[in-house]
């Protein structure tokens, strides 16, 4: 394998990774207010006074459930706060990523990518023959 080759091999994974580092992001937002560490933790905290003063067995129950739940969702939040870092390295590699696999502008907005950072990108909206 030549030194060229090895080295566009691993400008496609260092862009590959950039790239899925992105999207994850993207798909970890939800509409509406976001969930971050802080609400989950509200949350426990509100579910505990709950079940402090709860005196109904199935009441109890549902609220130690809701706590679980809640924790494990506090284990899996990432703070999705520097996604304009993981943008930023979208818009950085988007372009030359999308020409090498063929991947239009829709496929990017279907997926959830803004226009304006696919414009950023310099990913045109139509594909070029």
């Amino acid at each position: 394998m030549s030194a060229e080759h090895k080295e566009a091999l691993a400008i496609g994974r260092r862009e590959a990774r950039q790239i899925k580092a992105y999207l994850n992001a993207l798909g970890a937002r939800r509409p509406g207010r976001p969930v971050t560490r802080e609400s989950i933790e509200a949350r426990i905290y509100a579910l505990e006074a709950k079940l402090a003063v709860e005196t109904d067995p199935l009441k109890q129950v549902d609220l130690r459930q809701s706590r679980l739940d809640a924790k494990d969702q506090l284990s899996l939040v990432e703070d999705v706060a520097d996604i304009s870092g993981l943008e930023a390295g979208f818009v950085e590699v988007a372009k030359s990523y999308s020409e090498r696999k063929g991947i239009s502008y829709a496929a990017w907005r279907e997926q959830g990518v803004s226009a304006p950072a696919l414009k950023a990108a310099g990913v045109p909206r139509t594909r070029r023959s």
